[in-house]
């Protein structure tokens, strides 16, 4: 998978069911859910991670409760990072649960069916401790996959 091409992420991954997961989510909650694809990159994923929270936006959510997916396919890794009001709130188990069952469907080769279930575990969360409001919520950030 070196060298993983656009093209090839799209084949991997349906962008259009990742965005409609991201979509449905964000309409019960006035969270933030960002799906980043780095199809390929030198260095330490953890900070490629970071860098896209900080890129997209992440951290600057008004509520500081958005959540990224980060995924990097020729790595056969991903990320979750919550931002901090978030992970207060749900704490590390929540994560290392999400991840678990993330990793199920990955291992599988399942990228789009192990992304959208853990954007909806993540938009239940997001909904329980930060419910949509009609009169205040604007979507900050696009719900389109970035691939980088």
């Amino acid at each position: 998978m070196f060298g993983l091409t656009r093209k090839r992420v799209h084949e991997l991954i349906d962008v259009a069911a990742v965005e409609a997961a991201i979509a449905a989510a964000e309409r019960r909650t006035s969270g933030e859910i960002r799906v980043s694809v780095a199809p390929w990159f030198w260095g330490s994923v953890d900070r490629a991670a970071e860098a896209a929270f900080v890129r997209l936006g992440m951290n600057q959510t008004r509520a500081r409760n958005g959540v990224l997916f980060f995924v990097v396919p020729s790595r056969q890794t991903f990320l979750v990072r919550g931002d901090t009001a978030i992970h207060e709130r749900v704490g590390q188990a929540f994560w290392d649960e999400l991840v678990a069952a993330m990793s199920a469907h990955f291992r599988r080769g399942e990228f789009t069916q192990g992304l959208v279930l853990g954007v909806a575990a993540a938009g239940e969360q997001l909904a329980t401790h930060f419910p949509y409001d009609a009169a205040a919520d604007k979507n900050e950030l696009p719900d389109d996959v970035d691939i980088s």
